[in-house]
């Protein structure tokens, strides 16, 4: 069809304009890690394109930093863009792992809304596992909250309520164990309003 773009293959970087998703950064991240990992920056360096990767916003923002890592000849090949045919995968450290499965607990002492997003703001800068864990969280606990102050408001809503606090309770416990043992993890029923 004319006038439609066509979609990037394997081995292609997108142009430049396009926005990125979460998982475009979080690719470039793992590059970044691994990179750092092998000794090629040194932690200023690291967390200067760690940042850069984080806020990106475009591919533009994205492909200085893998140029910066590879060259420019093997950009095409290295990136782990969603179109791209493989991707590096660096395992979670375990300060990862403890601060993503710290943003599925907190709610469970008191912290519902707060200490998720305390994980975002502060480790979620950093570290693309804890971003993900974090967000997850957060964003149940604004809708277990929400459905807190709306489902009294209707009988079948105070029925239910309780019903809800336990099923929180659970899927908290069952995020932080899957955060501990780098799995992915999907609250269900969840509206994702923080992206």
């Amino acid at each position: 069809m004319a006038g439609v773009p066509k979609t990037p293959g394997p081995g292609q970087v997108p142009p430049a304009h396009l926005r990125v998703t979460h998982q475009d950064r979080e690719n470039v991240v793992e590059h970044v890690k691994a990179a750092y990992a092998e000794g090629r920056f040194d932690k200023l360096e690291f967390d200067d394109r760690l940042e850069r990767a984080m806020t990106a916003r475009t591919h533009g923002d994205l492909v200085p930093i893998m140029n910066e890592l590879y060259g420019p000849e093997a950009v095409p090949k290295a990136v782990a863009f969603p179109h791209a045919s493989s991707s590096v995968t660096v395992p979670a450290e375990s300060n990862e792992r403890l601060g993503a499965a710290l943003a599925h607990g907190l709610p469970l002492v008191g912290f519902p809304i707060l200490g998720p997003l305390l994980l975002l703001l502060t480790g979620g800068k950093t570290s693309a596992y804890i971003r993900k864990h974090a967000l997850e969280a957060l964003n149940f606990q604004i809708t277990v909250v929400g459905a807190s102050v709306l489902l009294p408001l209707t009988v079948i809503g105070v029925v239910l309520l309780p019903f809800i606090w336990v099923a929180a309770v659970i899927l908290s416990i069952v995020g932080g164990v899957a955060a501990l043992t780098e799995g992915n993890f999907r609250y269900p029923l969840t509206i994702r309003l923080v992206k």
